[in-house]
C-alpha cells in the first residue's frame, strides 16, 4: 500500500506545482494591474472625474454637490459647491467636465429638471445654466459630460423612467447630445436645430473615443442585457424595443453585450486600442480589446470584487488609469476608506525608459477669433502612445508654455481664446510606460478677426484607410470671417486613379481629379467662428498609400 500511496502524492504534488500560476505582472491593455494603489481616500460618492492642466483632477460627489480637487496621496480639497443640487435615488451631482478655464457641472436640480451649468473656479459661486429641462427622476438621469475630439461638448441623458421618451426626437432624455462649449446647437448636427446626436438609449453613463476620433458609450440594460456601442451621429439604439441585440435593421447593434449582473457599466475610458468599463453592480472593470477597425476582442474582467462597485474610470495626464469606487451611494458595502480612487500604472515591462517620437507635422488649421484646430502625425513607441499633451504659450515669442489640454488623436481644437492675440503650441506625446516625448515644432497663431468680412477653411481628417480606399472624415469648413456666410463651395485633387465612392453632409461633384464639394441646404449657412463637417469615401488601387493632398480650398 505505502509504494502505491507514495508515487501518488509525488504526482499530486508534481500537478500543483505545474498548475500553479507563474508570479508576474497582471498587466491587461497596457496596465499593471497587479500594482494598482489606492490614491484618494474618505469621498462621498464620487461620480465625474475630469483632469485640469497642472495634473490634479476634479471629483463631483452626488449626493453632496461638491466638487473636489484632488491629487493622489493628497487629502481632497473642495473648491465648489453647485447650487440647488437635488439628490434623491440616482440624481444629485453627476458629470463634470473641464476644458479651456472652465468647469461644466450636470445636475439634478431643484427646480425639477436635470440641467448642465459652467463656472470658472476663480469665481465658483457664479454658476451660468447653458442648458436646462431635461427630464429628470430617482433612476435612469444618465450624466456623463466629455469634450470630445472635435472641441464639442457631449452630454448623455438616461430615459428619467419613461421608456418613450428615448424615441422621441423632441425629448433630451434618452439621448446622447452635442453641443458648443457655451451650450449651443452645432450646425452639423445630425437632426437641424437640435442638440440630438444619438437616440434610442436608456441609461447611458459612459462616454469615449478612440485614436481614430470613433465614440463609444457604456449603457445600462433593463433586466437582460448591459451594453457598449459605437455611437454613430444620427443613430438609433433600438430602446425601448431592443434591449442588446435585436436583428432589427431600423436600430443599431451593440459591440458588446454583458449579462447585467456581470456589469452595470458607468464610466467609460480608452487607451492602447483598450475600453475599460468601470461596472457597478459587477463590481469589476472590464477591458475591451478593439482592432484597428474598431472591432471588440474578449473582453476580460479586472479588479473583480477587489474593491466593490465601480462608477468612473479616465486616463490621467499622468498615464496612470483612474477609478472611482461607489460603496456608499446606498448599495455597496463600504470600508473605512470608502470612497476611494484606485491607480494603475502603465506597463513597464521592468526596463523600458525609452520615450515616443516628437510629434510631427504641427499644424494649425480652421482659426477664428476665439479658436483653432491643431493636427499632427503619430509619434511611435516601442510600448504604445497612450495619448498627447498640448501646450501653449502666450505671444510670438517669450513667455511659459503650459499645457492646456491632453487628446488621444492626433489633433485637438483648443477654443476660448482672446480675438486678434497670438499664441504659440507645442505637441508631446505619452506611453504607457508614463515616458513623454520631446516636444514638437511650435506652431503661432494669430487669432481672427481680420480686415475681410468673408473667408472660409477646409481642414480634412482620415478617419480610415485599408488597402484600396479610405474614409475622410470629418472635414471641417468654418467660416473664419467676420459676417455670416449663406454657403460655401471646397475643392481638392484626388490622387491619379482614386475614385469617390460616397458622400455625406454635402452635394459632392468630380471632374477629372478635381472635386467639388457645395453645402448642403441644411448647413451652408454659417455665422462667424461657426463650422460644420461633411466627409467622403474614396477607393484606390491596390498598394497606393496615398489620400488628397491637405491642400482643400475653400471659399464662402
Amino acid at each position: 500500500m505505502r509504494a502505491r500511496v507514495v508515487p501518488a502524492l509525488i504526482l499530486a504534488l508534481i500537478a500543483l506545482i505545474v498548475s500553479a500560476p507563474e508570479a508576474r505582472a497582471q498587466v491587461v491593455g497596457g496596465f499593471d494591474f497587479s500594482r494598482a494603489e489606492v490614491s484618494v481616500t474618505g469621498l462621498q460618492v464620487p461620480w465625474g472625474l475630469a483632469f485640469l492642466p497642472d495634473g490634479s483632477a476634479l471629483v463631483s460627489e452626488r449626493n453632496t454637490g461638491r466638487i473636489l480637487q484632488v491629487r493622489p496621496g493628497q487629502t481632497p480639497t473642495q473648491v465648489a459647491t453647485v447650487s440647488g443640487v437635488s439628490a434623491s435615488g440616482e440624481s444629485g451631482l453627476l458629470g463634470i467636465a473641464a476644458r479651456d478655464g472652465w468647469v461644466y457641472a450636470y445636475f439634478t436640480s431643484t427646480a425639477g429638471d436635470n440641467r448642465l451649468v459652467r463656472f470658472q473656479l476663480s469665481a465658483p459661486q457664479t454658476q451660468t445654466v447653458i442648458f436646462s429641462g431635461v427630464p429628470s427622476a430617482t433612476i435612469h438621469d444618465g450624466g456623463r459630460l466629455a469634450f470630445g475630439p472635435d472641441g464639442m461638448l457631449y452630454l448623455s441623458t438616461g430615459d428619467a423612467a419613461n421608456t418613450g421618451n428615448a424615441q422621441n426626437l423632441n425629448s433630451p432624455a434618452g439621448k446622447i447630445l452635442r453641443m458648443t462649449p457655451t451650450g449651443g446647437v452645432p450646425s452639423d448636427n445630425p437632426f437641424a436645430g437640435s442638440r440630438v446626436w444619438s437616440y434610442g438609449h436608456r441609461n447611458v453613463q459612459g462616454l469615449a473615443w478612440d485614436s481614430q476620433g470613433r465614440m463609444y458609450a457604456s449603457e445600462f440594460g433593463q433586466n437582460t442585457w448591459d451594453e457598449i456601442n459605437q455611437i454613430v451621429a444620427g443613430g438609433n439604439y433600438g430602446w425601448p424595443t431592443c434591449e442588446g441585440n435585436c436583428g432589427n435593421s431600423s436600430f443599431r447593434n451593440p459591440i458588446v453585450t454583458w449579462a447585467t449582473a456581470e456589469a452595470s457599466p458607468s464610466g467609460l475610458a480608452y487607451a492602447n486600442n483598450t475600453l475599460f468599463a468601470a461596472a457597478l453592480g459587477g463590481r469589476r472593470l472590464w477591458t475591451v480589446p478593439l482592432t484597428g477597425s474598431g472591432t471588440p476582442g474578449t473582453p476580460l474582467a479586472e479588479l473583480q470584487s477587489t474593491y466593490g462597485r465601480l462608477r468612473a474610470v479616465a486616463l490621467g495626464p499622468d498615464g496612470w488609469l483612474w477609478v472611482t469606487t461607489s460603496n456608499r451611494d446606498g448599495r455597496g458595502t463600504p470600508v473605512a476608506q470608502d470612497d476611494r480612487i484606485i491607480r494603475i500604472p502603465p506597463a513597464t515591462n521592468g526596463t523600458d525608459t525609452t520615450p515616443p517620437t516628437a510629434p510631427g507635422s504641427l499644424a494649425a488649421s480652421a482659426t477664428t477669433a476665439t479658436g483653432t484646430t491643431l493636427t499632427w502625425t503619430a509619434s511611435t513607441d516601442n510600448v504604445g502612445v497612450t495619448g498627447y499633451d498640448v501646450l501653449r504659450a502666450p505671444g510670438s515669442s517669450g513667455g511659459a508654455f503650459t499645457q492646456v489640454g491632453t487628446a488621444t488623436t492626433t489633433s485637438y481644437a483648443d477654443t476660448g481664446l482672446t480675438a486678434a492675440t497670438t499664441y504659440r503650441y507645442q505637441v508631446r506625446a505619452r506611453d504607457a510606460a508614463g515616458n513623454s516625448s520631446p516636444v514638437s515644432d511650435t506652431v503661432t497663431v494669430t487669432t481672427g478677426p481680420g480686415g475681410t468680412t468673408g473667408g472660409c477653411t477646409a481642414t480634412p481628417t482620415t478617419q480610415t484607410q485599408w488597402s484600396t480606399g479610405y474614409v475622410i472624415q470629418p472635414v471641417t469648413v468654418a467660416n473664419t470671417g467676420t459676417s455670416t456666410t449663406t454657403g460655401w463651395t471646397v475643392t481638392f485633387t484626388l490622387p491619379s486613379g482614386h475614385a469617390v465612392t460616397g458622400s455625406w453632409n454635402a452635394t459632392l461633384t468630380v471632374s477629372g481629379q478635381t472635386v467639388t464639394v457645395r453645402n448642403a441646404g441644411h448647413n451652408g449657412t454659417l455665422a462667424p467662428g461657426q463650422s460644420t463637417t461633411f466627409g467622403f469615401q474614396a477607393s484606390r488601387p491596390g498598394g497606393d498609400t496615398q489620400t488628397p493632398a491637405p491642400a482643400y480650398r475653400c471659399t464662402g
